[in-house]
């Protein structure tokens, strides 16, 4: 049986792959590449360039894979761009991971597993956060994220879809190997944008929101590593693969460390300075977002192997050195043709 992994050449969706890879499972990967990079997905793993929303190409990869389950990451993924384009987000995500589930559920497959995210509590959520904790989303993205969570409940219980919703709080990392990592040239998640000033890459830092109700004064979040992440999915798929019942789970250590907070750790870790210039908030972002982990542990079994902000820091900035250490790669990059 086969795994099919949507938005698999992106950030998250290629260190999922080499999970599964890893662990002998066969995967094939669906990607638009309107964001993710060929060269992420490795080279004896299939890549079918094309829409999650196109039914009959979903239809035709269930059927010549032999696909059992579904791990669905493809989604636009900026909150602060959300509110800029609410519509777009609507669309990209909600809408088209209802065509998805739709074709899916025609096609005879059951299982899915499905990225979501803590913006699904809102500005100021209770801390830790709980998987009981009201859900207020304050950007379209959230929104859009949590209409998906309400899509599958309901596909569950009208179609028999199994799944897992997996609410991740702050990814960041690569691969110890250094086979994935953060590619985009635009990635604003914090550690890359840090890593990437201590490397002179960006032209300093900027820290939007400086006098926030939190102990310094910035935002304060649950960083995971990306690998122990894709754990976290491998953890999923077995649950489903037993029989296990649907579950929506929070995805985060249960402890955050705010911006101020990263930013020394990444100046430690790679022994640079760089400039930090102060700004306004962003609209959508939470005050303060650390999850409540019990529940995952408890139900999936999932046991964190990376927890450790330098360590998380340390594989973002080996992977940054590497990615970037050839100029043509830059300008190749740089020139849209990724």
């Amino acid at each position: 049986m086969t795994v099919l992994i949507t938005g698999g050449a992106g950030y998250i969706g290629s260190h999922m792959v080499l999970a599964l890879r890893d662990a002998g499972e066969s995967v094939v990967v669906l990607d638009d590449l309107s964001t993710g990079f060929r060269e992420a997905v490795p080279a004896d793993v299939p890549l079918v360039v094309g829409d999650v929303a196109d039914r009959a190409l979903v239809l035709g990869l269930a059927a010549t894979h032999a696909i059992d389950a579904v791990v669905h990451f493809a989604a636009r993924i900026s909150a602060p761009e959300s509110v800029r384009d609410p519509f777009g987000y609507y669309a990209a995500n909600t809408a088209k991971t209802t065509s998805l589930l739709a074709a899916l559920t025609d096609a005879g497959v059951r299982r899915v597993i499905f990225s979501s995210t803590a913006a699904v509590y809102g500005l100021a959520p209770p801390t830790p956060t709980s998987e009981t904790a009201p859900t207020d989303p304050a950007s379209p993205y959230g929104a859009s994220k949590l209409m998906s969570e309400r899509v599958l409940r309901d596909g569950a219980a009208a179609h028999g879809l199994s799944y897992v919703a997996l609410r991740y709080f702050n990814v960041a990392g690569a691969d110890h190997q250094l086979r994935s990592g953060q590619r985009s040239p635009g990635a604003s998640n914090l550690i890359t944008v840090a890593t990437r000033a201590a490397l002179g890459l960006n032209e300093g830092l900027s820290i939007f929101g400086t006098d926030l109700p939190t102990p310094d004064g910035t935002g304060v979040r649950d960083y995971i590593h990306v690998s122990d992440l894709a754990e976290a999915h491998l953890a999923a798929l077995r649950h489903l693969r037993d029989g296990g019942a649907s579950q929506t789970l929070n995805c985060g250590y249960g402890w955050g460390y705010s911006v101020r907070q990263v930013v020394e750790a990444v100046r430690r870790v790679s022994g640079n300075e760089f400039p930090v210039t102060e700004r306004p908030p962003r609209d959508g972002d939470p005050y303060v977002s650390v999850a409540d982990a019990s529940l995952i542990q408890d139900i999936l079994g999932w046991r964190p192997q990376r927890a450790d902000l330098d360590l998380i820091v340390g594989d973002a900035l080996r992977w940054e050195q590497f990615w970037w250490s050839d100029e043509a790669r830059r300008s190749w990059l740089s020139s849209g043709r990724a």
